[in-house]
Parts: structure tokens; C-alpha cells; sequence
């Protein structure tokens, strides 16, 4: 359990998306009517309820307002599933309508994540690196009008 990563995905895709894909995408998230049909041991996003080591909640929800899928996943990771979950997110980066950050991974006794960034259909990482963590003791969100 050491080992264990935040990995946190919010993405748009196309209305139109293919069938099998839902299907796909449905099975990763353990919802019904879905499908497996690319290689996967088992489906990545499955679980819900309370995260045992990154604390809040498991969630993997994917929901249409007619023109456009929403998805968003909150999961817990462990190394061994990095080669799956890489192919999932450069396949979804190849269908996403969302440009700019769309999640990110972090080990969970880290402060600071790896950055999903989607552009141009695909998903890179952002790696940011720290020397030094700035604090305030007065603000978790910044006052825009100060």
C-alpha cells in the first residue's frame, strides 16, 4: 500500500462518441452496459466509497448533457497499473474536447502532482518540481479583490 498515487481525471469528449467506446469507458468505471474490449486486467475506475490512504472518496462518474460527455475520475493507483492507465488517459487525450489541465497524479505523501495536460489530441505530463513551498497562514484561496 505504500506505493499507492492520487490520480485525479476531469475531461470533456464529443457527443458523438463511438459506441464501443462508451461501451469502454462505461466498464472502466463499473457502470452497467459496458464493455471490455481492449486487453485490461480489470476495469481502473471501479471502485467507490472512502480512498483508504488518499483520503475523500473514490468516485468515476460519466454523464451527458446531449452534446458533449463529462467525465471525472478520483482513484487510487498503484505502480503496477501505470502501463493501463497510461493507455487509457493517451486514449482519451486522443478523443477529448478539453484543452488545458485535466488532472493529475501524485504520490500520496507528496505535496505536489504530476500535471495531465491535454492539447493538440493528446495528454502530456506536466512534472513541476519544488525547492521551496510557500505558505500563507491566512489564505487557502486567494482574495481576488485584495
Amino acid at each position: 500500500m505504500a506505493d499507492i498515487h492520487e490520480f485525479q481525471l476531469t475531461l470533456d469528449l464529443p457527443g458523438s462518441l463511438p459506441p464501443q467506446d462508451l461501451a469502454l469507458l462505461r466498464w472502466h468505471l463499473g457502470q452497467e452496459g459496458g464493455r471490455q474490449d481492449g486487453g485490461y486486467a480489470y476495469p481502473l475506475w471501479g471502485d467507490r466509497g472512502p480512498a483508504l490512504r488518499i483520503g475523500g472518496v473514490l468516485v468515476g462518474e460519466l454523464s451527458s448533457d446531449g452534446s458533449q460527455w463529462a467525465l471525472t475520475v478520483r482513484q487510487e493507483a498503484h505502480p503496477d497499473e501505470f502501463d493501463d492507465l497510461r493507455r487509457m488517459v493517451l486514449w482519451l487525450g486522443a478523443r477529448t474536447t478539453t484543452v488545458g489541465t485535466v488532472g493529475y497524479l501524485r504520490f500520496h505523501e507528496s505535496y505536489v502532482p504530476d500535471v495531465l495536460v491535454a492539447e493538440a489530441g493528446a495528454v502530456r505530463s506536466a512534472v513541476l518540481r519544488v525547492e521551496k513551498v510557500l505558505e500563507s497562514a491566512t489564505e487557502v484561496i486567494p482574495d481576488p479583490y485584495a
